[in-house]
């Protein structure tokens, strides 16, 4: 019994969804269907989601939405059309739209319900199509499916008692097709998951009906050891484990949403990233478990659009509560950070850009002067995270020095490196100018240097 979950380029338009029934009438273990909205159908169209999120606000602004309405109506009347099915679908999307903007209900609520019809609708017309097509399906609300989370618009968490009520589903003889990226709460409120929450969805699913296998199809063949923008035709991945896609999809890689593992990943249900549009390649299979002969370096992430918050104070290691007084006040500036190097003397926060306006910046640096009185404080822009990623890291000599030669090869500067605890990946922080060369040094001693 498989879990298949279906991305935006696969239900972007008739002939991806034609693709989508070919998959699952070939395997009839496919039972569950998970869908997103619909995507790109080529580098200049837009995502469904996208018009939502502009019709919403639009909306709530008091502000002509009519165009925003009309393009979504429009994509969605086109795949209907092609795909031959009953035009009462197309008429159901219409009043859900309608409906929704009727109600009335706190605005971040409206948003919420407004972004969760692309997904709706994606279910609705593939398990219409699905039977045309002679397969016994039918489209489940996340409601009747039983996916309870809490009450947080735009970021609503599953609640544990979700599991046991999808774990019924197991009963229903029919393939069902339930819309990614939202739940119920408890008293019936709509909420969305966190922007690319279909994926979570999917692993909720597998992981509440205990899928013998959850697969995620996507317009790739396999997840690549490094990202292919930068590096041309990078090796494919076969084979990794739950924390080295974690930490992967968390550094930069765009497979996978980076918290849609979790679920899957605490039921150790095997995932499989594999191709709409080339169904017979093997994929990646994603384990809990690695196996010894397999080499430690599995893939090299990256990101952009870091700063670096430094602080300094001698003697900061004798003062207690330094540390704890810093994150405080970057917590009352609702500020979260990703990573903390240190010395004897100063601390390094790494934070997203997008955590750190100019006036939360601000506040934060008079704040810190205020109630610190460090000798430093200042914000390093343009920093660049790469990950180099790998279970058994710890263990294996020589790795960092293979990374720090690469990149000093490159006549790339590192601002900074952190692996502490860390089994999984390495860190190290560069020149955002930098990437492309650093990226592709890397890749050349871990990927293609048969010494290695």
């Amino acid at each position: 019994m498989k879990v298949a979950k279906f991305g935006g380029s696969s239900v972007a338009n008739a002939t991806q969804l034609k693709k989508v029934g070919e998959i699952i009438k070939k395997d009839s273990g496919r039972k569950f269907i998970v869908v997103s909205a619909p995507g790109k159908r080529n580098k200049q169209d837009f995502k469904v989601t996208d018009m939502l999120i502009n019709l919403g606000n639009a909306y709530v602004n008091h502000e002509s939405y009519d165009e925003f309405l009309s393009i979504i109506i429009g994509r969605f009347r086109e795949i209907t059309t092609e795909l031959g099915v009953s035009e009462y679908i197309l008429k159901d999307i219409e009043q859900t739209i309608y409906s929704v903007l009727e109600r009335n209900e706190p605005s971040d609520q409206k948003l919420d319900a407004i972004k969760a019809i692309g997904e709706d609708s994606s279910a609705k017309i593939l398990s219409e199509y699905l039977r045309t097509i002679g397969l016994e399906a039918s489209y489940l609300n996340p409601k009747d499916a039983g996916i309870i989370v809490s009450d947080e618009p735009g970021n609503a968490q599953i609640l544990p008692q979700s599991y046991s009520k999808l774990y019924t589903l197991r009963n229903r003889p029919e393939i069902l097709v339930i819309p990614g990226f939202f739940g119920y709460t408890i008293d019936g409120k709509l909420m969305t998951f966190s922007r690319g929450g279909s994926d979570i969805t999917g692993s909720i699913v597998a992981a509440g009906v205990q899928a013998s296998l959850y697969e995620n199809f996507t317009d790739v063949d396999s997840v690549y050891t490094v990202n292919p923008n930068i590096v041309h035709q990078p090796k494919e991945i076969t084979s990794l484990t739950y924390k080295e896609m974690r930490e992967l999809s968390y550094a930069g890689f765009s497979v996978f949403h980076d918290e849609a593992l979790i679920p899957a990943f605490k039921e150790r249900i095997p995932v499989c990233i594999k191709n709409t549009n080339n169904p017979d390649a093997p994929g990646t299979f994603i384990v809990a478990e690695k196996e010894s002969k397999e080499k430690c370096v599995v893939g090299i992430a990256s990101d952009t659009g870091f700063s670096t918050l430094f602080v300094s104070k001698y003697l900061m290691n004798r003062e207690l509560g330094f540390g704890r007084k810093l994150f405080e006040i970057l917590e009352r500036e609702d500020v979260s950070f990703e990573h903390t190097p240190s010395g004897i003397d100063d601390l390094s926060v790494i934070i997203r850009d997008n955590q750190l306006t100019p006036e939360k910046e601000s506040k934060i640096i008079s704040r810190i002067k205020e109630e610190l009185k460090p000798d430093t404080v200042k914000v390093h822009y343009n920093l660049a995270m790469i990950m180099i990623v790998g279970e058994g890291m710890m263990n294996t000599v020589g790795i960092a020095q293979k990374a720090t030669t690469a990149l000093t090869k490159a006549n790339v500067n590192i601002k900074m490196i952190n692996q502490g605890s860390s089994d999984v990946s390495m860190m190290f922080g560069i020149q955002a100018d930098d990437i492309n060369k650093a990226i592709q040094s890397l890749y050349h001693v871990f990927f293609e240097d048969n010494k290695r």
